[in-house]
């Protein structure tokens, strides 16, 4: 029987793959999340460099912010990043959620990248 970490990675290597044959060429927002904050990036594949990142361990956010582990922080940092990559002049990215399912924080800060502008 596979362990938890070898489940997820299953999961975030499926997910990447289909992600990979659907992509064409736009670069990807990639979810990562821990226990305490969450963490997001616009990544371009080809080049193989961060175009924009955002975390709840930001000064802008972390000032502001309760806490990096809950919707309101993960929506905080899907604005942030999103501002950073449309200012950067990236608009069309293909979500990765890693091996996390698409609801509750995961969720949160897709739907705040979508109001930031971001297009997926």
């Amino acid at each position: 029987m596979l362990n938890t970490k070898a489940l997820y990675i299953r999961r975030r290597d499926r997910a990447r793959h289909d992600i990979g044959r659907h992509a064409g060429g736009k670069p990807r927002l990639s979810v990562f999340r821990s226990g305490k904050h969450i963490y997001a990036q616009v990544i371009d594949d080809t080049e193989g460099r961060t175009l924009a990142a955002a975390s709840t361990l930001d000064k802008e956010l972390r000032a502001k912010l309760k806490t990096g582990a809950d919707k309101a922080a993960a929506g905080e940092v899907g604005t942030l990043v999103a501002k950073r990559a449309v200012s950067s002049g990236v608009t069309k990215v293909v979500f990765d959620r890693g091996g996390y399912l698409f609801h509750g924080r995961v969720k949160a800060l897709a739907d705040a990248a979508r109001e930031g502008g971001l297009v997926f």
